[in-house]
């Protein structure tokens, strides 16, 4: 599964405008927490680290994929895979868990169009939640978040390297004089 994958991955690496993936999963208590507009849709966030994206990049601009042209979002999804997208890839903040895919698959999906159509996005993106579980990992290494409990930087990426195969980038944000896992990303 994974050297199948590794493969894909470089299929798709040549044919795209984009040299790699960014896998990003999101801890929705952050997310939650530090949302300035409006509180997020839940009075309590899921407890585990769920897909924020699954980002087609580029060396010229890392941070923030840019937004491809292509065909828009069709609410063609099984309802097997609507099912497994509703627990790893739902919309934290307002709870429109179809319009957050539509806005995934518009900005950053279509980026990969080449390749991936996207029934394949989104299947892909919920295999790779599945292989790379960072809430599983970071159990395994007898790290939970809590809110009281603090961890270093490298306390937290050892577990994920050590299972993924990759060095992971932890972005965090700040809640007044707290800084908070936001999020964790892996390129492929």
């Amino acid at each position: 599964l994974v050297l199948g994958f590794a493969f894909f991955l470089c299929f798709i690496m040549s044919n795209g405008s984009y040299v790699y993936f960014q896998f990003v999963q999101q801890w929705p208590p952050t997310n939650c927490r530090v949302r300035i507009k409006r509180p997020c849709s839940s009075p309590r966030p899921l407890q585990y680290f769920t897909i924020h994206g699954l980002w087609p990049s580029n060396y010229s601009n890392p941070r923030m994929p840019s937004n491809c042209t292509g065909p828009q979002f069709k609410r063609i999804l099984s309802p097997q895979l609507r099912s497994k997208l509703q627990t790893s890839w739902p919309d934290v903040e307002s709870g429109n868990d179809t319009k957050f895919w539509e806005s995934e698959w518009n900005k950053h999906g279509t980026c990969s169009k080449e390749t991936l159509n996207q029934m394949q996005y989104f299947e892909r993106s919920y295999a790779m939640w599945m292989s790379y579980n960072i809430t599983e990992i970071l159990k395994n290494a007898s790290i939970v978040p809590h809110p009281t409990q603090t961890w270093k930087y490298s306390d937290i990426v050892a577990p994920i390297k050590a299972a993924t195969k990759r060095t992971p980038l932890l972005r965090c944000k700040q809640d007044k004089n707290t800084v908070l896992l936001h999020e964790v990303v892996l390129c492929y």
